[in-house]
């Protein structure tokens, strides 16, 4: 299938690189559909032969699409098209009490709705005074100390996301908070249990490219963006109890979010 989709030739009178229009064909032909997720891209001795270019012209061709995050190279096979599947997350629904009450964590139900296997790792619980960004939005004094959870999560074994819960200590000390597993319900559970009854959740929302750390841990390919989500919970005093500082891979997510019109 790889080489059907050689089908087009060369502008010779484009000002475009020869590169970069070769890039332009199989750019769309997986926008298209032709080439799915996980087929393999043709060779670069396919590409020289069709277009009647150099190695190293086709090479800069898939290179370029490599950056953009479309295309992964597995050394001794080929090129394919990267496979990750959109994860919608559901926004205006996801901390529903209900699914606490269920005993289901917002990441388990954003994996149930598309049926694929959550799974959570490199979690550690620790305790630390917190950054300033995270002290201001706790309400807390800068050196008041806060509990630490920090985790990734994976989709069917892909890493998505990681996150990084700060709790303020005094509301999270002694309680199954600090466990690896905090139980059914997830740390929102177990706030509520103590009668921090939660009220509303804020969410900013950024974009920018990876640290190195990050695209590490989310196994990112060159070319793909990250999304921040920093997530504040309030009690109904009022009260922060929780910031999150999420990353999230951002060909992984959808953001959808329903917004009222009153």
């Amino acid at each position: 299938m790889s080489a059907d989709v050689l089908s087009q030739a060369i502008d010779p009178a484009s000002d475009r690189a020869v590169y970069k229009q070769i890039a332009d064909h199989l750019r769309a032909a997986i926008a298209q559909g032709r080439l799915g997720a996980g087929d393999q891209l043709p060779s670069e001795a396919q590409m020289m032969t069709h277009y009647g270019v150099a190695r190293m012209t086709a090479r800069n061709a898939l290179r370029l699409l490599q950056d953009e995050g479309l295309i992964t190279a597995e050394h001794g096979r080929g090129v394919y098209v990267r496979a990750r599947p959109p994860v919608r997350r559901l926004a205006s629904d996801r901390f529903a009490q209900r699914h606490r009450k269920e005993g289901k964590a917002a990441f388990d139900i954003e994996a149930e709705q598309h049926g694929a296997t959550p799974q959570v790792d490199m979690l550690t619980v620790s305790e630390a005074i917190p950054p300033a960004e995270v002290a201001d939005r706790l309400k807390i004094s800068d050196n008041s100390p806060v509990v630490v959870r920090s985790r990734r999560y994976l989709l069917d074994g892909k890493p998505v996301e990681t996150a990084i819960s700060f709790l303020p200590a005094d509301l999270a000390r002694g309680t199954p908070i600090t466990d690896p597993n905090p139980g059914p319900g997830g740390i929102y559970a177990r706030l509520e249990e103590q009668g921090h009854t939660l009220e509303r959740f804020t969410e900013e929302v950024s974009a920018r490219m990876p640290t190195p750390e990050e695209a590490r841990r989310l196994a990112l390919p060159p070319g793909v963006p990250v999304f921040r989500l920093v997530r504040t919970a309030y009690d109904i005093d009022g009260r922060a109890v929780e910031v999150c500082d999420t990353i999230m891979a951002a060909d992984a997510y959808v953001l959808a979010y329903d917004l009222p019109a009153h």
